[in-house]
């Protein structure tokens, strides 16, 4: 299945109370709409899915499916360190009638690479869902391997990748070794341009809450053979790909949602919000 090239892993609004704003939910489901998203992957890391109920999750998957409907795709992040209950969510995300799921690699258990394979497919077996691998060293603690990727691409429905190892040989390796209709995204906007430049498919961006068309801009310069284009428009946005993650996300890219008028509130513990020094950074990246 293609998600599109443009998906963003989206923030969770929340009110002051830190509870989920649904309104605003809805606000932002249209806002990333309109500008370029193809796929919303819900209660992902951006989402700040550890602190989120299971409840919460699946009333997120709903709200946004409706809102979305025939718009954009929704990608449930079902993911986690407990293969039981991450198919027990998956099931539950599939009822609800999503798309797809996202399977983030198992955080702070560190399984092997027999492991990672076995947790995997013991989820896809029991969903007909398209699914998304996502390998993401630096949360994860662990790095999944190409050689799992491939094996792990030849069940039926694991569909894609989100790389976000930050190596272009493993991107590589990937795109090489899997079937012609698996499809690898990049899991960091600053890598996106590089990632397109050796068989990449796409995004799954955060950046695209703020610069959305900018960076679709990019992606249609590139795929029409404009490379100079896309390169010059990845330098100019380079700033924020980079300026959202100086400090634990989604802190920088809620403060820059909420200076554009999202009001997406602040962040549940243990993360917290930007400093007022912090958030004068990021009003001036943007303004650049």
């Amino acid at each position: 299945m293609d998600f599109g090239r443009l998906l963003t892993a989206m923030v969770t609004p929340f009110d002051e109370e830190l509870e989920i704003n649904w309104p605003q939910v809805d606000r932002l489901v249209d806002h990333l709409i309109a500008t370029g998203t193809e796929a919303i992957v819900v209660a992902g890391t951006t989402g700040e899915s550890p602190t989120l109920t299971k409840e919460e999750k699946l009333e997120l998957y709903r709200r946004v499916k409706e809102r979305a409907h025939g718009k954009a795709l929704t990608i449930a992040g079902t993911g986690g360190n407990n293969t039981k209950e991450s198919i027990a969510l998956t099931k539950k995300a599939e009822e609800i009638g999503v798309d797809g799921v996202m399977l983030v690699v198992p955080y702070y258990n560190k399984p092997s690479q027999e492991g990672l394979y076995r947790h995997f497919k013991a989820i896809a077996e029991e969903t007909s869902l398209p699914i998304m691998l996502y390998n993401i060293p630096g949360r994860s603690g662990i790095n999944m391997n190409a050689d799992t990727v491939l094996r792990l691409s030849l069940l039926p429905n694991i569909r894609a990748v989100k790389e976000a190892s930050g190596n272009l040989s493993q991107v590589a390796k990937i795109i090489e070794g899997t079937p012609e209709d698996f499809l690898l995204y990049s899991g960091d906007d600053s890598m996106l341009l590089p990632i397109l430049s050796i068989g990449g498919h796409g995004v799954v961006s955060v950046a695209s809450h703020v610069i959305g068309n900018e960076i679709r801009r990019m992606i249609n310069a590139f795929f029409a053979g404009d490379v100079q284009e896309a390169a010059r428009l990845h330098r100019k946005n380079l700033k924020i790909f980079e300026g959202l993650f100086f400090t634990s996300s989604p802190a920088p890219v809620k403060a820059a949602l909420e200076l554009k008028g999202f009001h997406v509130g602040g962040l549940r513990l243990p993360l917290v919000s930007l400093s007022e020094e912090e958030r004068e950074r990021v009003k001036g990246f943007l303004q650049d």
